[in-house]
């Protein structure tokens, strides 16, 4: 069995594979690929493998771009963070999804789907409709930080960057930094893409906070953000071209 896993985080990555040898899933990995971009390009010139383990958000967007660009004739097995995320339209349109961090009784079972499945492949037209309706989708206005014992709610329009830092989710302002009970990944998702971008694994930007944008080694960029609190903000690799057409919207 020839499988493909199309995900940005190699912890997740290779937690799934870990999972999959516990379930006694004889497989071949043909490639780990983290980007929208590198995942068209293998598509095009590769195999088509037996099994996808695709991930919803990618380096440098969401997958589902992916069927915007190119038709996949593999079935597929979502994996997301976000639950939010239409679940229902994936079942019609995969073989399962799984939500993270991936429990191994799910996977038995998306494996057992994908088995009697007799291979379904994804329908792009109705994929694309699903990215339509997220790419509109009302996202929320305020956010709930910790203060003290409780929580308060502040703007998500004060909001200048995000960052992770030892598995804790922080909110900055042009005032103070605040502690969000959320990972980045939910965060995320529930943020205007217009507004806020996602530069790198553990740090997102709000487009108003940025100063100055620099080149910087490996073909990357460096941004100035206001009230930078001792945070580098260097676009990673993979993003820096969606980065700059973000920019230019």
């Amino acid at each position: 069995m020839q499988i493909l896993i199309i995900e940005d985080e190699p912890r997740a990555a290779n937690q799934l594979q870990n999972i999959l040898k516990r379930c006694g899933f004889e497989y071949q990995l043909l490639d780990i690929i983290d980007t929208v971009e590198d995942a068209v390009l293998w598509f095009q010139k590769d195999t088509v493998p037996d099994l996808v383990f695709m991930d919803i958000q990618l380096a440098d967007g969401l997958s589902f771009e992916i069927f915007q660009k190119i038709d996949v004739e593999a079935p597929i097995i979502f994996t997301t963070a976000f639950d939010q995320y239409a679940i229902q339209a994936f079942k019609v349109n995969s073989i399962d999804y799984l939500l993270k961090p991936i429990q191994q009784d799910e996977l038995d079972n998306a494996l057992n789907k994908f088995k009697k499945s007799n291979k379904p492949t994804v329908q792009p037209a109705i994929l694309k409709q699903l990215l339509s309706s997220m790419q509109t989708t009302n996202h929320r206005e305020g956010i709930l930080v910790k203060e003290g014992n409780g929580f308060v709610q502040i703007r998500i329009s004060d909001l200048l960057y995000c960052y992770s830092q030892e598995s804790i989710t922080f909110g900055v302002t042009s005032s103070k930094r605040h502690i969000i009970d959320e990972t980045m990944d939910q965060l995320f998702s529930s943020l205007d893409h217009d507004q806020f971008y996602r530069i790198n694994r553990g740090q997102i930007i709000s487009k108003h906070a940025i100063q100055k944008i620099d080149s910087y080694f490996n073909h990357r960029v460096k941004l100035s953000i206001a009230n930078p609190r001792d945070q580098e903000f260097i676009v990673s690799r993979p993003k820096t071209s969606d980065f700059k057409k973000w920019m230019n919207k």
